[in-house]
């Protein structure tokens, strides 16, 4: 029983998890006691039923046992020390001891392997060393270097050729051989093939390449042969195992190695059950050995495509130079970077596939083998086990909102740079859309159809837990573990609706989001809005001056003051302590100009039409540029100037964010510039019906022309001004703001109530909906407003400019009036003079100019919304109805 002891101490010392304190001698009453109880036992239900122990339970040891003449099995003596070890062998040819040395022997050494008493005297040195490994991440990797080739030994150490053995001898030579091959040791008469290198990592992944000894009948080759690559196999699962079990690869990984090692444990089970067959029957061929192992040949077959697979993945075997390139993402590179990886030549292109990769692989192969009941049961115990740890991160996420994720092996992914702290100058919308995202290419295929759920629901979850909504101290029971639970896309389903309505709760209830968003339409959409226009009639000495020149402090106090002023709607306004002042440099055409190139909505237009308000400017790319500059660095004044700011906590910071702000102000500051220019053309109105100057009726006939045409243009000015603040508040801001408070309404419902009444009502909204219908809401307003056009916007710019000027000079013209009528200083008594032409002229000049330039760009302006109106929004036809009128020319009768 020598050579079984040391069979099963081999196969011990190979796994490296036998090894004790002290020396330890096997004992052969147990080890018989542990073969027939691994006999008895219930087969694998992945390998097929071993073979048992003798009919009578009893081992007999005869000379027979031996079977064939002057032949011995290897001994060896292993000492394993902290610096070198010397093996002992016996010769199977001589009988002499080869060598017996144990100096420098640790005293916790331990040696499973004992010789039997050698009586032959002849010692021939021979003392291969093997050293200590150091320790790496894989806790149960082999701690020893490899034992040393068959090639590297004396010849004196040769066994009894094959060509001088009869047939049967060679049978039961290579049957006892094959049970060291099977454990990845060299036998006598089949060795490792001579390209072999065990110190190569790659070759030991591969798989050594066995070869029986020359002299062989063929028969009995081609029995051997066809059983050495299960050998193979199993030496290159072990070396997958031991490398795919460390650190870096994650818990999928690590789990699949453990499924597979449970297997090889069976696999072990199954030699030993060979191991007491040869020993037991004299009877046993090699062709019974062969058809014994054909199951588990398959199954160990299966189990090596899939580690090879797998390993090419990693980039740690040779795979297709194409794959790799198509894998390459530039992304990446900054990805690591924020993740603290690193950029040393070759770590990019290097490829790791763990987490989902792994399950993807697992369930692709399960696919493609569904046909094979024994590799669909291998592959489906591996993804069941392998699934397990990415389960446990699965529903971490999904019912805490937290990601344990060390590895980065998990679907989502968490930029931590981004921080909630940040959402004050978020305007991209960063900490929501960015902070965590997913992987594409690490979904598992179970979770394809349901990953923006399971995205959701935990950003959802994590909102609240923030805001201490989500006890994390519970623990998580009664959730599916593997993939294969029935209840797993219920778990996804549920886990999403709960973390919505949690959300939806915190938001609408806890902390108001209607009442916020009504007191945001109040500031910014001028909303019943009269405390506002009493604040620009308190700030319109401080609002005319240069933008640099403006005490923001000073309008902060009269804004304060008005918000505070009984009576006011907004002193019912609990939100009124979040509106600020703000002052922006850049004026509102060219701030939206600059939004709307970022974005790529201003495209050139073939059409005609559009190419009638076209300015030289826009022909040469570089004159455009310096006239925006030019445009930026001209200073604006207070009221071209004036924004309102909100700040919003969280977690309604996520709804109403910067970037949702920012949609706000530039709507406040387009009908703001409405209004104040309708203020503006009100009081020429004023100065035409209260002056003297322009209600004398003067005897010149042709100054009293003049006056009328003025009076005209102020009128349709004031007629287009008007019309373009109904149109926005009326019929663009007032409905899209009611169809988002129907949504909201929707959201704050009681299912519950809803099912009582009997009503057949839709579902609720989810929260990144509604978050999408208030932008969206905003988006319409401004694309209603013409204020995602560049060409509508230049066009408006030019006519609010044109209006404006004209305003000045109905301010400025009034006091040159007195001198250039002379019939007004005639009703004084002083005698009426005749006109002066030249001064006539001029003025008559000056109001053409004026005419000209609002007649040219309101046509072209309606000309261009009817366009727009076929090609973009169909709303912008009312508002060319409206401007019709402004273009018509009125009776100078009906504005006196």
């Amino acid at each position: 029983m020598a050579s079984l002891h040391y069979r099963s101490a081999s196969a011990t010392d190979r796994r490296g998890t036998q090894f004790s304190s002290g020396p330890a001698r096997v004992n052969s009453a147990k080890y018989q006691d542990y073969e027939r109880a691994s006999a008895r036992d219930t087969a694998s239900p992945i390998f097929p039923d071993g073979y048992s122990e003798a009919p009578d339970g009893r081992h007999k040891h005869t000379k027979s046992e031996n079977r064939f003449s002057g032949l011995d099995r290897r001994k060896e003596k292993s000492t394993i020390t902290t610096t070198e070890t010397f093996i002992t062998r016996t010769s199977p040819k001589k009988g002499a001891k080869v060598a017996e040395s144990n100096h420098g022997r640790h005293t916790s050494t331990a040696s499973p392997i004992q010789n039997r008493p050698n009586k032959e005297e002849n010692a021939l040195p021979w003392g291969p060393v093997v050293s200590l490994i150091p320790h790496s991440s894989a806790p149960l990797a082999t701690r020893i270097t490899s034992p040393p080739l068959s090639r590297t030994a004396p010849a004196d150490l040769d066994p009894i050729p094959l060509v001088g053995m009869t047939m049967q001898d060679q049978e039961k030579a290579i049957l006892d051989d094959l049970l060291y091959v099977f454990m990845g040791f060299e036998g006598q008469y089949v060795r490792f093939r001579d390209s072999y290198n065990p110190n190569e990592e790659k070759e030991r992944l591969n798989g050594p390449a066995f070869d029986p000894l020359p002299g062989l009948d063929p028969s009995l080759k081609d029995l051997t042969s066809s059983m050495l690559s299960m050998a193979t196999h199993h030496c290159a699962i072990e070396a997958f195992i031991e490398v795919q079990s460390q650190e870096e690869f994650g818990s999928v990984n690590h789990a699949l190695c453990a499924a597979i090692r449970k297997l090889l444990k069976d696999y072990l089970i199954l030699i030993a059950q060979l191991e007491m067959k040869v020993l037991t029957d004299v009877n046993f061929t090699l062709h019974q050995m062969h058809i014994a192992i054909i199951p588990t040949a398959q199954c160990l077959a299966q189990l090596y495509s899939l580690a090879q697979e797998l390993l090419k993945k990693n980039s740690l075997l040779e795979e297709d130079l194409d794959d790799s390139l198509d894998d390459f993402d530039p992304d990446n590179i900054i990805e690591r970077l924020k993740e603290g990886g690193d950029l040393l030549p070759g770590s990019l292109s290097k490829k790791r596939c763990i987490g989902g990769n792994v399950l993807g692989l697992l369930s692709n192969r399960l696919s493609t083998f569904s046909g094979d009941p024994a590799a669909r049961a291998i592959l489906e115990m591996l993804l069941r086990e392998s699934s397990r740890p990415y389960m446990v991160m699965l529903n971490e996420w999904l019912h805490r909102g937290g990601i344990n994720d060390p590895h980065s092996e998990f679907l989502i992914g968490e930029r931590a740079s981004i921080k909630r702290e940040r959402l004050d100058e978020d305007y991209t919308d960063e900490y929501w859309e960015k902070r965590y995202y997913i992987r594409d290419k690490e979904v598992p295929p179970q979770l394809e159809t349901v990953k923006e759920k399971v995205l959701l629901a935990g950003k959802y979850l994590n909102v609240v837990r923030e805001c201490g909504g989500v006890n994390i101290s519970s623990k998580i029971v009664d959730t599916p573990a593997t993939f294969d639970d029935p209840r797993f896309l219920d778990n996804v389903n549920n886990a999403y609706s709960f973390a919505n309505k949690e959300l939806l709760h915190l938001l609408l209830t806890k902390n108001s989001l209607r009442s916020r968003l009504r007191s945001m339409k109040h500031y910014f959409f001028l909303d019943r809005a009269e405390f506002f226009l009493y604040f620009l009639e308190l700030s319109d000495s401080e609002l005319r001056k240069k933008q640099r020149d403006i005490n923001i402090g000073k309008l902060q106090s009269l804004l304060d003051l008005v918000l505070h002023q009984p009576g006011s709607i907004a002193v019912a306004d609990p939100f009124k302590e979040d509106v600020n002042v703000r002052m922006n440099s850049v004026g509102l055409t060219q701030w939206l100009i600059k939004v709307v190139n970022v974005q790529g909505i201003d495209q050139d237009n073939p059409d005609s039409i559009a190419d009638q308000y076209k300015t030289p400017a826009q022909n040469s790319s570089a004159d455009k540029q310096s006239k925006d500059k030019r445009e930026d660095e001209k200073d604006i004044i207070g009221f071209d100037a004036l924004e309102l700011d909100y700040a919003v906590p969280f977690p309604l910071s996520l709804i109403i964010s910067r970037k949702t702000v920012m949609r706000y102000q530039l709507i406040f500051r387009y009908t703001l510039a409405l209004r104040h220019l309708e203020t503006q053309l009100v009081g020429c109105w004023s100065t035409h019906t209260k002056e003297k100057a322009w209600i004398h009726k003067s005897s010149d006939k042709r100054f009293e022309m003049w006056k009328r045409r003025v009076w005209t243009l102020r009128s349709r000015m004031l007629v287009f001004v008007q019309q373009m603040l109904f149109f926005a508040t009326a019929e663009v801001i007032e409905p899209n703001w009611q169809k988002l408070m129907v949504k909201v309404d929707d959201a704050e419902r009681d299912d519950t109530e809803d099912i009582k009444s009997g009503l057949n009502t839709k579902s609720k909204p989810t929260v990144d909906e509604l978050m999408q219908d208030h932008v969206d809401m905003l988006d319409s307003c401004m694309k209603d407003l013409g204020l995602t056009q560049a060409k509508l916007l230049k066009l408006h710019a030019k006519l609010m400019t044109g209006c404006g000027m004209f305003a000045s000079y109905v301010e400025y013209i009034t006091k040159s009036i007195y001198e250039a009528d002379p019939s007004i200083q005639a009703g004084k008594g002083v005698p009426a003079g005749p006109t002066d032409p030249a001064r006539m002229k001029r003025i008559e000049e000056s109001i053409k100019k004026y005419e000209e330039h609002f007649n040219r760009h309101l046509k072209i302006l309606i000309d261009a919304l009817n366009w727009f109106a076929t090609t973009e929004t169909v709303s912008l036809l009312s508002l060319c109805g409206r401007l019709t009128n402004a273009e018509v020319q009125k009776r100078d009768d009906l504005f006196v």
